[in-house]
């Protein structure tokens, strides 16, 4: 049975108060507006999933540091700035159950509250001397910006196929938690190879954590996110490329044309739905998600015993299993 999110939070409790001590006073500004803005920001913080495993690799590497915490707030800042910048992307009016920046202060502000969290989280790692924490990051930055570019050039054609879906999900979603474990283990230990390993580690865990978000497109359950907002985005996920590829080609040519031309209507997202669910596409997804799942904790296994390593395990089950 999967623990709860707090039961989770247990081994670094003391560690993440910490955390968001020093997260509120690098989001702070001099600038009224500013202050506003990311004042409300902090007060709808999600679960905090990425300082999580940033602080449970690094205590499961060691004794928490300065690092570990400096690892945790780059980490935050720099995943904040890019969902306000994709909100402003994808028009989105809602983030968390709550208006997104943009819906509030508009695309001018969101953009440049997006800048100003990047730009903290920079300075988080260079006033701190952490220039290898810098470099994990900024990796992981440049393939999220790469994958999300990646994803809207295919969208345009619908040509995608596995080996590119699983490109785009690696760097648009796996990187950050991969950077978030891999900088977790390089705050308390001088170990490449277990770097390395919390690095692959997170990977796995990120591969998953996606399949799963694409799964909520085709479900009932109320995941704060609308029914077949992915169909209506032209975002090809696994259970829809897994149903085009099983597909005869007049249903394909159907489906495709669906979401090409008529994503905008009801009645035509609706049938593209029942069209994956009928084609097996989400039990298929659901089987890579559990393969993806599997390598993760597998990983773990070859960690010594320890509290964060219990609820790292937890962490991922939860993140596979959550109902939103």
């Amino acid at each position: 049975m999967v623990k709860s999110i707090s039961s989770i939070k247990a081994p670094i409790s003391e560690e993440l108060k910490e955390f968001d001590r020093r997260f509120k006073s690098v989001m702070k500004s001099r600038v009224p507006l500013m202050g506003t803005i990311t004042n409300y920001i902090v007060k709808r913080k999600g679960k905090q999933m990425r300082p999580m495993f940033v602080l449970l690799s690094a205590k499961m590497s060691g004794e928490i540091t300065d690092s570990a915490y400096h690892a945790a707030s780059l980490v935050e800042l720099l995943h904040t700035a890019t969902l306000v910048h994709d909100d402003v992307v994808d028009d989105s009016m809602e983030r968390r159950g709550f208006f997104s920046i943009n819906a509030l202060w508009k695309n001018k502000i969101a953009v440049l509250v997006g800048d100003y969290l990047l730009s903290q989280g920079l300075l988080v790692a260079l006033d701190n001397g952490e220039y290898h924490l810098l470099q994990i990051l900024s990796r992981a930055v440049k393939a999220m910006s790469e994958g999300e570019l990646l994803q809207i050039e295919k969208a345009r054609r619908l040509d995608i196929k596995e080996d590119i879906y699983y490109d785009i999900i690696r760097q648009k979603t796996a990187s950050l938690i991969a950077a978030a474990c891999s900088a977790g283990a390089a705050a308390t230990t001088k170990d490449e190879e277990v770097i390395e390993k919390m690095r692959l580690f997170g990977e796995h865990v990120g591969m998953a954590f996606q399949i799963r978000d694409d799964l909520f497109d085709y479900g009932t359950e109320d995941v704060g996110k609308p029914l077949g907002i992915d169909i209506k985005e032209k975002k090809m996920t696994l259970p829809l490329i897994h149903a085009l590829e099983k597909a005869s080609s007049s249903d394909k040519k159907r489906i495709i044309n669906n979401i090409k031309r008529h994503n905008d209507k009801a009645p035509k997202v609706a049938e593209v739905i029942e069209f994956v669910k009928g084609s097996g596409g989400l039990e298929y997804a659901n089987d890579i998600m559990l393969e993806y799942r599997q390598k993760a904790l597998d990983i773990l296994k070859e960690m010594p015993a320890s509290p964060s390593k219990d609820s790292l395990e937890q962490l991922v089950l939860f993140a596979t299993e959550r109902k939103k």
